[in-house]
């Protein structure tokens, strides 16, 4: 995928374009994209924090503080959408929507005064998602593959047989994600005893997943990629990097050493949270969250010590982009 742009510098027809909208427990995500044969160029894109799931865990309802800031962002979602020719929109909605009692009714909403109604999805269809977009970044040697979404209202983990058409072997979804954990833990993230706390209750609820695929075994056999796709190893991947500011081209695709994503991890906790306020990869908006994440990332390192993470800058979005352009043979043909 190529960097963002909105202009063609070619004459002709414009391209077909496609959509995608994400919108999560934390963030409202929107892609906008042409087919290309290497896969698709990125021609617009929006993401907004809008805590859906501010206070779901203790109410089961979505707030009406949430919902009116979350109604904001898909009506700047549905300007944009207006603004071009879109041959195709995919729109979903994950763990928020699923586990709240007024989900169903948000959504109703959100369609009268918006135009947009995200699918709720299932937590499988999640994991073929994020397996769809982050299929790419596979290689030859690779047998199986981790591949791990820290999301804000749940985890998903999807265990993948590789091959020139991956397939998911299995996959598992837990309802800790980095909302959720930073309104059930508070501070706690921030204390050594805290932290370990929340990666025990990671580590434990993951088990039986690991002995059901013999995970452990295929990892000593050798040929098993990690992949983890979220906010928390983008930043695990920025801060090793020592970025300056926060690159997706520069992210996307590269492979920690673990080692190195553990040292970055000690290092943001040391940060604290005025620290990672003030980190250009971070920013005031996601402290509170970083930590929980990355307590998620220490349970699933934990577990499988596999030798290098690779780091996506991809999900959702991607994934249904692909599908929405590879049903649609029309803009394949010359």
């Amino acid at each position: 995928m190529t960097a963002l742009h909105s202009s063609y510098g070619h004459q002709g027809p414009p391209p077909a374009l496609f959509a995608a909208l994400d919108l999560g427990t934390n963030n409202c995500r929107l892609l906008i994209g042409a087919p290309t044969r290497q896969g698709f160029r990125v021609v617009d894109s929006f993401s907004r924090i809008v805590r859906l799931g501010e206070g779901l865990a203790g109410s089961g309802e979505l707030s009406d503080a949430a919902m009116d800031r979350t109604i904001s962002a898909l009506s700047a979602c549905a300007e944009r959408l207006h603004r071009r020719p879109v041959r195709g929109l995919a729109a979903v909605a994950t763990e928020a929507c699923r586990r709240a009692a007024n989900g169903a009714a948000f959504l109703a909403r959100a369609a009268l005064e918006t135009g947009l109604r995200p699918r709720i999805i299932t937590p499988r269809e999640e994991a073929e998602l994020a397996m769809e977009s982050c299929a790419p970044l596979l290689e030859t040697e690779d047998r199986r593959a981790i591949l791990f979404d820290i999301g804000g209202g749940s985890t998903e983990i999807a265990w993948i047989r590789t091959g020139p058409r991956p397939e998911l072997i299995g996959y598992l979804s837990i309802p800790c994600g980095v909302v959720t954990l930073a309104e059930r833990e508070g501070g706690d993230c921030f204390t050594l005893h805290g932290f370990e706390a929340v990666v025990e209750d990671i580590h434990a609820r993951l088990v039986s997943f690991d002995r059901l695929h013999c995970i452990g075994q295929e990892i000593r056999r050798g040929g098993v990629r990690l992949i983890g796709t979220s906010g928390t190893v983008t930043t695990l991947a920025g801060v090793v990097m020592d970025l300056p500011k926060y690159r997706r081209q520069l992210v996307d695709g590269t492979r920690l050493c673990t080692e190195a994503a553990d040292d970055a991890l000690a290092e943001l906790f040391a940060m604290g949270r005025s620290g990672m306020s003030a980190h250009p990869c971070i920013g005031p908006e996601r402290a509170d969250f970083v930590l929980p994440g990355c307590a998620v990332y220490a349970a699933i390192r934990r577990l499988w010590p596999v030798s290098s993470l690779t780091v996506a800058d991809r999900g959702l979005r991607e994934g249904m982009l692909m599908r929405l352009m590879r049903g649609d043979r029309s803009v394949w043909r010359n």
